[in-house]
C-alpha cells in the first residue's frame, strides 16, 4: 500500500537535506569545506579536496578524482545544452539529461545543434564525444566553470555518466527553479565493467512499468547489468512462440494459504508473463540507458513450472504426471530430462531468446539442482552409462557442456551459479557467478574463467535489514546499509592475476517475500547505493558516503520512489534502571542524530527534549520519537506505547529470540489480521525447522497471567535433505501453545488451546494463567499441534498481573 500519513511523508521528505548537514565521524574541517564550497567560495589548497569533494558534489557513486575551482555556475531557464549537429549519440545524452531536470527541477533547459568547433558555451552546457580522447570506454571529465559546463567522453556511455553526475549536481538542493553549483573539474572512470542488478520475477510478477522503474535508478546509479530472472519451479515469465503452454500453464499457480482463495474461498490463479513485444521494449529502454539485459532460463533445476507445462521434459519415468507449478519456496526436485527431445526443447528456447536480447552473456542458473530424480530414473542412469560419466554431478557438467555448445553457435557466452564449476571442467568461456560465498569465484578465477560475485549473505537483497519489530518479511541474518558499503569484491585468496577475472558483482533481490513493488522499492532504496559505490569508486568512505546520500534520498522522493529508513529509525529498548524500576533506551541502527522525543504522544521537533540517557517507563506512557540533525529529521517518527506495566512487557516475535540459528526467516501472514483478505497482515518471526521462541529474562514478579498472539501460515516450504529435521511436537488438547519455564525442555508451566486460532486465517489472541513465580526467568514457547503444516507462529507475547 501506498497510503502513508501526511505526517511521515512530511518527514520522509525532510531526511534528505537532514543527511546533507550529516558529519558523523567527520571532520569539523571538512564540514566547514563543505559549506564554502555550497557558497562558492574557492576551496582551501591545503585540504584534502578529493576527501570533501564528494561531499560537496553530492554524486553517488563517488568519482574517481575531483578537484575545487572558483566560482560557481548558475543554471536557469536561459542554459541551454549544445551538441553538435547531427552528432546522434550526443543529441540522445542531451535529451535525456533535459528531462531527468524537468521531472526534479521544473524546467528543462533547450537543446540546441550547433555546427563543429562555433560552440559558445558561455551559460551552456556543451556535451562532446571525442572518440579519440585518453580515456576508459564509461569514462567522462565533467569540466564546470563559472561560465559554462563542458562533459567530454570517448563514448556515449561515457557521456551519459557525465550527464548524469550533473544532473545529481543540479539537483542536489531538492528545490525547483535556478540553482548555483560549484566550480569543480571531475574525472570519472569505473573500477568494475559488471556492475548489476537481478529481479526474480518467476516468485512475484513486475509488471513492464515497474521494471523499468528499476532500470531508471541503475541508469542514474551508473550500474550497466539488468539481471532477469524469468523462469522457475513457480512461474515461466517469457512468451516462447514454439512453446505456448509455458505461459499458459507456467505462467500461472495458486498461491499457497488463503493467498490462493477468492472471497467464495474458490482457488484464483496468480498470473503473468511477458510476451516477446514487452521484451524488446524493455531491452531497448534499458538500452537507451545504456544497461545490458541479461535473460537467465534455470536449467537443468528450478524447471518446475517447464515440467508442468510439458511433462515429457521431465524425467518421465520416475514422474509420470504432470506436476503443479509450484506455490512453495526452496530446493525442488523437479530437473529436466537428457533426451535428445528435451535438449531439442531447450535449444528452440535459447534460439528464440537470444533472438529478443542482444547480451552476449545468456544466464542458464545451473544452481540447486536436486538429484534424486536422476539417481533414481533408469533412463538417466543408462544415458550416464552410455556417455562414460562418472556420476550425476558428471552428467550435470556434460548437460552445461552441451548447452554452451549451442550457445556458442549465437556467439554467446554461457552464464550460470557457481554450481556449474561442478562436475567437470567447464566450457573455456563460460563466466561463473559465485553466490554461495566466494569460494565459486576463487576457484573459477583460478581456472581461467571470468567471475561475478554475488555472495548471498553479502549481496542478497532479500535478506531483512534490521531486527526491528516493523521489518517487513525477508530472510536473517539482517544485512543492512553499511554491510553492502563494506563488502569487498576480490576475494583476498586470488592472486593480482587471477583477480583480473573478477569482471564485477551484482546484488540479487530474490522475491519470495516481495509480493509488492512498494517492498521491491524499499528492498532496493538506499542499499543500491551502497552497491554502485562498491563497483564503480575506486575508494570508499563511510562518512563520506552519509554525506552524499542525503540529496539522493530527496531525489528518490521527488521521483515518487519509496525508500527505507530503517537504518536511522528510533529503536525502543526497556531495561532496568539502577533502582530496579524500567526505563526506556532509545537508539538507531545508523548511531548518529539527536534524538527528540515527546511523550505526549505528538511528532517531535528539533525544540522537543533531546534524548541523552534512558528515559523513565512509568505507564501511561505514549513516547514518539524522531532523529534529528541540524534541526531536520532523519527518519519518520516512530512510537513506544504502554497504557501499564503489562505494556511494557510486551514483545513481538521480531523481539523474541529464536531456539536455533539457520532457517529463521521473517513470513508475511496470507492473511489480513482479522482473517479476511484486505487490511493490514502481520510479519512473523520464525524459524522453519523449529518454530520456538524465547522471551529472555522475563520478569514474572507480581505476573499470574499471560496474553499471546498467534497466527498460522502454510507451510510452502521445500527443504529437500532437511526436511527430515523438522521439529513437530506431539498434539496436546487438540493442538495447545505451551508455554515452559527457563527451559524449553522442561514441562510446561501453561498450555494455550489452539481451537480458536484454528478457524481463522488471521491473528488470534489467546490468554492463560500462569503459576506464580519470582525474579526473571526465560521463557520458552512452542507449540503442540502434531504437525508442522500449518506453520504455527507467534505475533506478540504480554505478562499480565493475576486476572
Amino acid at each position: 500500500m501506498k497510503t502513508r500519513t501526511t505526517r511521515s511523508l512530511l518527514a520522509a521528505a525532510a531526511l534528505a537535506a537532514a543527511l546533507t548537514a550529516c558529519h558523523s565521524a567527520a571532520p569539523r574541517e571538512a564540514t566547514a569545506h563543505v559549506q564554502a564550497a555550497h557558497n562558492g567560495e574557492p576551496a582551501s589548497a591545503t585540504r584534502d579536496t578529493d576527501t570533501v569533494a564528494a561531499h560537496r558534489t553530492a554524486i553517488i557513486p563517488r568519482p574517481l578524482k575531483t578537484q575545487a575551482q572558483r566560482g560557481q555556475f548558475e543554471f536557469g531557464a536561459n542554459t541551454s545544452v549544445q551538441v553538435n549537429a547531427g552528432q546522434a549519440g550526443e543529441r540522445r545524452v542531451a535529451d535525456y539529461f533535459a528531462a531527468k531536470v524537468r521531472a526534479l527541477r521544473g524546467f528543462a533547459p533547450s537543446v540546441a545543434e550547433t555546427q563543429t568547433g562555433s560552440k559558445n558555451t558561455r551559460n551552456a552546457i556543451a556535451l562532446n564525444l571525442e572518440p579519440d580522447l585518453a580515456i576508459g570506454e564509461e569514462a567522462y571529465v565533467l569540466d564546470i566553470q563559472s561560465d559554462g559546463v563542458r562533459i567530454r567522453a570517448r563514448t556515449e556511455a561515457g557521456l551519459f555518466y557525465g550527464a548524469v553526475s550533473l544532473w545529481q549536481l543540479l539537483t542536489a538542493d531538492g528545490g525547483q527553479g535556478a540553482t548555483r553549483i560549484a566550480a569543480q573539474r571531475i574525472e570519472d572512470a569505473p573500477t568494475y565493467r559488471w556492475r548489476g542488478v537481478m529481479l526474480d520475477v518467476a516468485r512475484h510478477f513486475r509488471s513492464v512499468d515497474e521494471v523499468k522503474s528499476v532500470i531508471d535508478q541503475m541508469a542514474l546509479h551508473k550500474l550497466n547489468t539488468f539481471h532477469w530472472h524469468l523462469t522457475d519451479d513457480q512461474g515461466w515469465r517469457i512468451e516462447i512462440k514454439q512453446y505456448p503452454r509455458l505461459t499458459q500453464v507456467g505462467g500461472c499457480r495458486i498461491l499457497a494459504g488463503a493467498n490462493g482463495r477468492d472471497a467464495q474461498g474458490k482457488p484464483q490463479p496468480y498470473c503473468g508473463y511477458y510476451t516477446q513485444e514487452q521484451i524488446r521494449d524493455v531491452v531497448a529502454y534499458a538500452a537507451a540507458r545504456h544497461i545490458t539485459v541479461v535473460p537467465e532460463i534455470e536449467m537443468p533445476g528450478h524447471a518446475q513450472a517447464a515440467i508442468a507445462s510439458y511433462p515429457n521434459l521431465g524425467v518421465t519415468d520416475v514422474v509420470r504426471k504432470a506436476p503443479r507449478v509450484s506455490p512453495d519456496w526452496g530446493v525442488h526436485t523437479y530437473l529436466f530430462g537428457v533426451d535428445d527431445s528435451t535438449f531439442t526443447f531447450l535449444e528452440n528456447v535459447l534460439d528464440e531468446v537470444a533472438g529478443l536480447f542482444p547480451s552476449k552473456y545468456i544466464h542458464i542458473g545451473g544452481d540447486e539442482a536436486a538429484k534424486d530424480q536422476w539417481i533414481a530414473s533408469r533412463k538417466v542412469q543408462a544415458r550416464i552409462k552410455s556417455l562414460g560419466l562418472k556420476d550425476e554431478m558428471a552428467l550435470q557438467s556434460w548437460f552445461v557442456g552441451r548447452i554452451g555448445q549451442h550457445l556458442r553457435k549465437h556467439d554467446r557466452i554461457l552464464l550460470g551459479w557457481d554450481e556449474i564449476l561442478e562436475g567437470g571442467r567447464l566450457p573455456a568461456n563460460a563466466t561463473v557467478m559465485s553466490w554461495r560465498g566466494t569460494a565459486g569465484a576463487v576457484e573459477a578465477a583460478r581456472e581461467g574463467h571470468d567471475v561475478i560475485v554475488a555472495p548471498d549473505r553479502q549481496l542478497y537483497l532479500d535478506y531483512v535489514q534490521s531486527d526491528r519489530d516493523d521489518e517487513p518479511p525477508g530472510r536473517f541474518p539482517a544485512s543492512t546499509l553499511r554491510n553492502f558499503y563494506d563488502f569487498s569484491i576480490v576475494p583476498a585468496e586470488l592472486t593480482a592475476q587471477q583477480s583480473k577475472h573478477v569482471i564485477g558483482a551484482q546484488a540479487n533481490l530474490w522475491s519470495e517475500h516481495r509480493r509488492s513493488f512498494d517492498r521491491i522499492q524499499t528492498t532496493l532504496y538506499p542499499r543500491l547505493d551502497a552497491l554502485a559505490e562498491v563497483v564503480w569508486s575506486s575508494s570508499r568512505d563511510w562518512n563520506d558516503f552519509q554525506q552524499r546520500l542525503a540529496p539522493q534520498l530527496a531525489r528518490y522522493r521527488a521521483q515518487d520512489v519509496l525508500v527505507s529508513d530503517v537504518a536511522y529509525a528510533v529503536s525502543f529498548k526497556v531495561i532496568d534502571g539502577a533502582d530496579g524500576q524500567p526505563q526506556l533506551s532509545l537508539s538507531n541502527q545508523a548511531g548518529f542524530g539527536e534524538i527528540h522525543y515527546r511523550s505526549d504522544g505528538g511528532d517531535p521537533d528539533p525544540m522537543s527534549p533531546r534524548y541523552r540517557q534512558p528515559l523513565s517507563a512509568t505507564p501511561p506512557l505514549d513516547l514518539v520519537a524522531t532523529p534529528f540533525f541540524d534541526g531536520r529529521p532523519l527518519a519518520a517518527p516512530r512510537r513506544f506505547s504502554a497504557r501499564d506495566l503489562a505494556g511494557l512487557s510486551r514483545r513481538t516475535s521480531a523481539g523474541l529470540r529464536p531456539c536455533r540459528e539457520g532457517y529463521n526467516l521473517r513470513l508475511e501472514d496470507d492473511a489480513a489480521r482479522d482473517g479476511g483478505r484486505d487490511g493490514e497482515r502481520a510479519a512473523l518471526t520464525v524459524n522453519l525447522i523449529d518454530p520456538c521462541w524465547i522471551y529472555p529474562a522475563a520478569a514474572l514478579d507480581g505476573i499470574g497471567a499471560i496474553e499471546v498472539q498467534v497466527g498460522q501460515l502454510p507451510y510452502n516450504f521445500q527443504l529437500w535433505h532437511d526436511t527430515d529435521k523438522i521439529v513437530t511436537r506431539k498434539a496436546v488438547q487438540g493442538g495447545a501453545l505451551e508455554v515452559r519455564l527457563d527451559d524449553c525442555k522442561s514441562a510446561p508451566i501453561a498450555r494455550l488451546p489452539l481451537a480458536a486460532a484454528k478457524r481463522s486465517d488471521g491473528i488470534t489472541t489467546l490468554r492463560s494463567r500462569l503459576p506464580a513465580h519470582s525474579g526473571r526467568h526465560d521463557l520458552c514457547f512452542v507449540f503442540a499441534s502434531g504437525a508442522h503444516d500449518p506453520l504455527w507462529a507467534l505475533d506478540a507475547v504480554t505478562l499480565h498481573p493475576p486476572q
